[in-house]
């Protein structure tokens, strides 16, 4: 899929929004970036000569480039200005970005920004409509609040490590940030709920993420689980806790998921593998009998499983209606017809002048669908755009590059 014109496109949901961007590596940087592809205009402040911290972590490389490849998949839509924040001439211009911004976004530590004068307390009388997002590791409050927060870190303490990996195995983190990435997305959420209010009151507010909150939050059904027994849920490796059979089996020739979501569709199963006696059994009868007996099941259906390829699962098991599928590589992802259906992959100019590539947005939107109008800046590429809107001059630019202020 290429990137199309913005002027082809119609104004995404969030236009007219400016968003002044302090965040950095991933938390953050998600919640700004789909503001940006929903529409907001986002001023991404980075530190002179340096930049947000992932512009270091590479290999990989975008090709032909010295872009880092984590970098340009979490930061398009944005205008990057090289700033020292800390320096007052850099505060200063914060203030200004601020008289015309809507929404800050920020994932300094707790009172770090205060230092400062750019806390929620220091700005919230003089910006009455600013909404304010703060994304730290335990939020603003509470005994931990003045810790850092990482991905692996909060996975471990949010409890999904401990759901997570073979059953008499160790404790697993999960293969992606799933930590930064909820906590970057109910950012965004927060900041569109603060913006509906906003609309209604004209007042701003503060938003508070913290990652294990979120961690806490997204543990769904085995959070409910525990409440309801005050049992440490057990890790199951693939299988689910609550349903069975619904988990990998090994085929003839690899493995595949086997989604057995109700007993109608275990009735299915039987008929279509030859195991209709199993319907008669008690122990297989009922979902809930199934997973008091989850071993036997297990035990009685993987030789079943092996009888055929994963292919051939598939098709037998699809025509079925019952749930089922591969286990793909991320290159089978990319190669796969509906995911290629789908266009989930987006080609974009960059400044570097070549062509980079990068993952769709998700929300499909009828009337203000998300727009690509720019891939991840070079550091400081919008600095004099952004500073010349503001009213500041060449030689006053060229003044606050030599004092290292930008």
């Amino acid at each position: 899929m290429s990137a199309t014109l913005a002027g082809a496109l119609p104004a995404g949901a969030l236009n007219g929004l400016k968003v002044l961007d302090l965040t950095r590596v991933l938390a953050g940087p998600t919640c700004t970036q789909m503001l940006g592809d929903l529409g907001a205009e986002v001023i991404k402040i980075e530190r002179p000569g340096a930049g947000d911290d992932t512009r270091g972590f590479a290999p990989p490389y975008v090709p032909n480039t010295r872009e880092s490849a984590y970098f340009v998949g979490v930061n398009r839509n944005k205008k990057s200005v090289t700033l020292d924040i800390a320096k007052p001439e850099g505060q200063a211009i914060i203030h200004r970005l601020l008289g015309e911004c809507d929404i800050l976004v920020e994932n300094f530590k707790v009172g770090a920004l205060a230092k400062y004068g750019l806390g929620w307390d220091d700005l919230k009388d003089r910006y009455p409509r600013l909404i304010y997002c703060s994304i730290t590791g335990f939020g603003q409050t509470g005994p931990y609040a003045p810790r850092p927060g990482y991905d692996a870190l909060i996975q471990a303490m949010g409890g999904v490590m401990s759901l997570t990996g073979e059953i008499e195995g160790e404790p697993q983190k999960v293969g992606v940030p799933v930590a930064d990435l909820f906590s970057g997305l109910y950012g965004c959420i927060g900041v569109l709920a603060a913006v509906n209010h906003r609309h209604a009151t004209g007042q701003g507010q503060r938003i508070d993420i913290g990652m294990l909150d979120t961690s806490v939050a997204w543990l769904a059904n085995q959070a409910s689980n525990f409440i309801a027994t005050g049992e440490n849920p057990p890790r199951l490796g693939n299988q689910h806790p609550n349903i069975v059979p619904y988990q990998v089996f090994p085929s003839k020739d690899g493995y595949i998921v086997l989604s057995v979501g109700n007993d109608p569709t275990f009735e299915r199963f039987c008929k279509l593998t030859g195991q209709e006696a199993l319907l008669q059994d008690e122990r297989f009868a009922t979902n809930a009998a199934r997973v008091q007996n989850r071993q036997l099941v297990t035990d009685t259906l993987t030789p079943v499983m092996r009888s055929r390829t994963t292919k051939e699962w598939v098709a037998a098991l699809e025509a079925a209606k019952i749930g089922c599928g591969p286990i793909n590589t991320l290159k089978d992802v990319f190669e796969d017809p509906h995911v290629k259906a789908r266009e989930v992959i987006v080609d974009m100019d960059h400044a570097s002048g070549e062509r980079v590539q990068v993952i769709a947005n998700p929300v499909r939107l009828s009337a203000t669908p998300p727009s690509y109008r720019s891939a991840a800046p070079i550091l400081g590429q919008h600095t004099e755009e952004v500073l010349g809107q503001l009213g500041l001059g060449a030689d006053e630019v060229a003044k606050l590059r030599e004092g290292g202020v930008v």
